[in-house]
């Protein structure tokens, strides 16, 4: 298993708009989890909906595994690579395993025995068993996410898109979620783009993270720790928060003892045996 991704040169401008991409290139490894982060309008899901083909771009090239996509009709492409994306996206007349089932049943697996894989993958996504025959509106929204995680790898794709998918979710029920992803990560090992405007998901998340300007433009791409120790620019520095956020450290010493405070003079932990540890 391989797909690996790479952009070269691509750009976007839709019809009687700005340009929304614009000369972009990014090679995304096989196997890892790349992150693609930035404010609305940055051009991240433009990038990520022109990998299955949904957007077409109006120049440069994509390629998987150095075959350019356009080599392979859109639907086959489509079906061959996993989506997940904000508000699960569930058809509400069909069951939780009818919702996983739909692109092995449209791919020609047997409808009985897509409902028995889908049955499997709901216990991979962490979702009771019993959920199997209640339909969208019956599941709390972090349900309704797993399900739509567990449908995006039903086919067994290579290949994963994920377009904020836990964006709509409350705190508690992200970070559970987030979490579920990595463990999953670390069992399928897939090719994860994952979008996100959240810097601290994406750091989480990401074996590769991409800041992105206006157009798509890289700030900088690196790991969380090289971005994190050396931001390329002041852009990136204030859209991570290194200069007047949580990750602007310093110590304070209190009548308790020295504790670690950020930028905004928040404690974040305290010091034992010189050692920091989070609160």
């Amino acid at each position: 298993m391989a797909d690996g991704i790479e952009f070269r040169a691509v750009g976007k401008r839709f019809p009687g708009g700005a340009q929304a991409v614009r000369d972009f290139s990014l090679t995304i490894p096989a196997q890892q989890t790349t992150v693609l982060v930035g404010s609305s309008g940055s051009g991240k899901t433009t990038l990520l909906r022109m990998i299955n083909r949904m957007v077409e771009p109006t120049s440069g090239a994509i390629l998987i595994d150095d075959v350019d996509i356009r080599a392979r009709s859109a639907v086959a492409l489509r079906r061959s690579i996993g989506y997940v994306m904000q508000n699960s996206g569930l058809l509400p007349h069909l069951t939780v395993q009818d919702n996983i089932a739909t692109v092995p049943v449209l791919t020609g697996t047997p409808r009985r025995a897509a409902r028995s894989q889908a049955r499997e993958l709901m216990h991979t996504v962490g979702l009771d068993e019993a959920l199997a025959t209640r339909y969208p509106n019956q599941l709390s929204g972090g349900q309704q996410q797993r399900v739509g995680v567990a449908r995006g790898l039903a086919a067994d794709p290579n290949i994963l898109l994920m377009d904020e998918p836990f964006g709509a979710v409350d705190p508690i029920v992200r970070d559970e979620l987030q979490q579920e992803l990595l463990r999953i990560q670390r069992e399928v090992c897939k090719t994860i783009v994952f979008v996100t405007h959240d810097i601290d998901e994406a750091f989480l998340l990401g074996d590769q993270v991409v800041i992105l300007e206006e157009q798509a433009q890289i700030a900088q791409r690196g790991t969380p720790d090289e971005i994190i120790e050396a931001p390329a620019s002041d852009f990136v520095s204030s859209f991570i928060g290194a200069v007047h956020g949580r990750r602007a450290l310093s110590l304070r010493e209190t009548p308790h003892g020295t504790v670690v405070v950020d930028g905004r003079g928040r404690t974040q932990g305290s010091l034992v045996d010189d050692q920091p540890v989070a609160m």
